[in-house]
């Protein structure tokens, strides 16, 4: 991941029931009466068919997975405040629809995140017949989602034509919050929370174009992203460390500086063994690098203890 100088920006019951059964019949009769004139022969009482069982009562919904969830978000925004630190952040429930955030949704430079959008720009470029992908193209596209390799993002993003790759991407998925790098380099791609989310969500149903397949590729490379970058900086912050009780598949992106001397880092990922959720979290922090991590991940734990959703 690049060094940047200073710019300027915007910162972003259950019940139990017990079902009663109530089976009545007549006290049984021992022996025979003796015959006596005039008497009437006895009268034989059926047994009372069995009473059917009281229906159950319907077990009590479960608690959903949100609740509580907005409070926590508002406590880690707070405390990443406290340390300095200035978070965005978006999960979504993709079976519910349900969103949460802190309400921000303000832009900011989502760095190696965005090799998500030359990937996908790829994949369907080659899927179209604009290009081709050699054995050695596909290596330098797994190591550029799983360890962050900035020159295969580097080679890609110069043969798909630089900005452009945003321009298409933008359109298919409906990004209005992305925008392309004002000098041309792809790490400082601006994007929001919000898109993000929205982008992995049409990823992985594939309403953003990319066919099942292809979108596959991504994501299980993903599910594969190593403990460092192929530059050495550690890339299980956020999500993976925060999150560390459920399957993830993360794309992180990370440099300094931003804004001044803050550290940039960004954290997005699909959750869950059948990618429910979608979350997305970025905090511009002005302390150490390793301080920003760890503040970033810790607003993660806040908003799930126990490491899960």
């Amino acid at each position: 991941m690049r060094w940047h100088p200073p710019n300027r920006a915007t910162t972003p019951m259950a019940i139990v029931c017990v079902a009663l059964l109530v089976n009545g019949c007549a006290a049984p009769v021992w022996g025979t009466p003796p015959a006596a004139e005039n008497t009437p022969p006895a009268s034989v009482v059926a047994p009372q068919a069995s009473l059917p069982a009281l229906p159950e009562a319907p077990p009590a919904p479960p608690a959903a997975p949100f609740d509580g969830l907005d409070a926590r978000v508002r406590q880690a925004t707070a405390d990443a405040a406290a340390s300095g630190a200035d978070i965005e952040t978006v999960v979504l429930d993709r079976n519910t629809g349900q969103i949460v955030s802190n309400g921000a949704n303000r832009p900011f430079p989502i760095a190696s995140v965005v090799k998500l959008f030359i990937a996908d720009d790829l994949l369907l470029q080659e899927v179209e017949g604009k290009t081709e992908l050699s054995a050695a193209d596909r290596q330098s596209l797994d190591m550029m989602l799983r360890s962050s390799d900035d020159s295969a993002a580097q080679t890609f993003w110069d043969r798909s034509g630089g900005n452009a790759v945003i321009a298409r991407v933008k359109a298919r998925y409906g990004l209005a919050g992305t925008t392309a790098p004002y000098n041309g380099h792809w790490d400082v791609t601006q994007s929001t929370a919000t898109d993000l989310v929205r982008y992995y969500d049409m990823l992985l149903d594939g309403a953003g174009g990319l066919p099942p397949e292809q979108a596959d590729i991504i994501i299980g490379n993903l599910a594969q992203s190593t403990p460092t970058g192929n530059d050495g900086y550690p890339q299980r912050f956020g999500i993976p460390d925060g999150l560390y009780a459920e399957p993830v598949a993360v794309k992180q992106g990370w440099f300094c500086c931003w804004n001044g001397g803050n550290q940039l880092h960004v954290s997005t990922g699909a959750i869950g063994p059948d990618r429910r959720y979608v979350m997305a979290i970025s905090s511009l922090d002005p302390t150490g690098d390793a301080a920003a991590r760890a503040n970033i991940t810790q607003a993660v734990k806040t908003m799930f203890p126990g490491g899960k959703i």
